[in-house]
């Protein structure tokens, strides 16, 4: 699932692309045409993202709310516009691109209210300006829960996910079981820069890099990592493979439904 920088890339393409501007609307798949016929030739008068959701707004108050999930893509190209190939649930046009959005959880027309009530759900998400890192500290502090799980809470801190969890927690030594009442002040005080830092820095190479340059494989003529979401990391994916600071095998679970990695040695077990 993209995690929230790639969300906050597609709402800065898209103001530049399309916002201030007329957008032709339609979905060719069907699924949602009757909001598409509402939206056609309107102007868009803003993008935003909040953790991993994106928000088209037009005029009369009305939202595009979109949640990419598991499958979904969001792809830009120049004009001319192709033929509508395979299941499209919208495609937007614009004066000089068009983009085409397929397969996400949640396409939907929503009012502003609506977004509103959907975003005071989610917590303060690390990309944005009105981020409340002492909302999340709260939050954190309170619960007997492992931060493994609190930082993949959205309701706690939206955007993050299972990438940028295993390195944050990876970069300041903790344990993932750690519960989140056992997390210090002073760690958390550097946690939060730390991660806005790192997620910025996604946001501006569509990357996600964590790895500091004295610990990157390359400089020891090592290959770098390759798959999917790019960038050199400590432990996310690695596991088996020694840790690139102390050599210990990375290690890799199953938590809440999701794959978790550490390092033993550098991530000790909280007792």
């Amino acid at each position: 699932m993209p995690e929230g920088h790639t969300l906050h890339r597609l709402a800065r393409l898209h103001r530049r692309l399309f916002v201030k501007r007329p957008v032709a609307v339609s979905s060719p798949q069907g699924r949602f045409a009757a909001s598409a016929e509402l939206l056609d030739g309107q102007v868009m008068t803003g993008a935003e993202a909040h953790g991993k959701h994106l928000f088209h707004r037009y005029g009369a108050g009305r939202v595009v709310h979109v949640h990419l999930g598991l499958y979904g893509t969001f792809a830009e190209h120049e004009l001319p516009v192709p033929e509508p190939v395979g299941q499209l649930r919208m495609r937007l046009i614009g004066e000089t691109h068009y983009a085409d959005l397929r397969g996400p959880t949640a396409c939907e027309l929503i009012t502003a209210a609506e977004a509103r009530a959907l975003r005071a759900r989610l917590g303060p998400d690390p990309l944005r300006r009105d981020a409340d890192p002492e909302r999340v500290r709260e939050r954190i502090s309170r619960s007997r829960s492992p931060l493994a799980t609190l930082l993949m809470d959205q309701s706690v801190i939206a955007g993050v996910g299972n990438v940028y969890r295993a390195e944050l927690l990876f970069r300041h030594g903790l344990d993932p079981l750690l519960p989140g009442r056992s997390l210090d002040r002073e760690t958390w005080d550097a946690m939060w820069p730390d991660l806005v830092a790192l997620m910025r820095d996604g946001v501006r190479t569509g990357r996600i890099d964590t790895v500091a340059p004295e610990h990157d494989p390359r400089r020891r003529g090592e290959p770098g990592r390759r798959d999917r979401h790019g960038g050199e990391v400590y432990v996310y994916r690695r596991a088996g493979l020694p840790c690139l600071i102390c050599g210990t095998p990375v290690r890799h679970a199953e938590h809440a439904a999701r794959n978790l990695f550490w390092c033993p040695t550098c991530q000790p077990e909280h007792r």
